[in-house]
């Protein structure tokens, strides 16, 4: 088994001509880490909000004596 072994940084961020495939796969991930939470927040803010305007829809269409489901 060979060991790698670089001899300049410039050697070994070019990988054996791959490091596009290495680094751009590297720089995919590191992106959908750092969007994934964001994403969920807002979709979680987003279905909260949701919940919160249907809970006062039907507050308001009790008070307003209109028939709604009862499931």
């Amino acid at each position: 088994m060979t060991t790698m072994q670089w001899h300049s940084l410039s050697e070994f961020l070019d990988m054996g001509g791959r490091g596009g495939f290495v680094w751009g796969a590297y720089g995919t991930m590191l992106a959908l880490m750092l969007v994934e939470p964001l994403l969920a927040r807002w979709r979680h803010r987003a279905a909260r909000t949701a919940i919160v305007e249907r809970i006062a829809d039907e507050q308001a269409a009790r008070a307003a004596g209109v028939p709604g489901d009862r499931a």
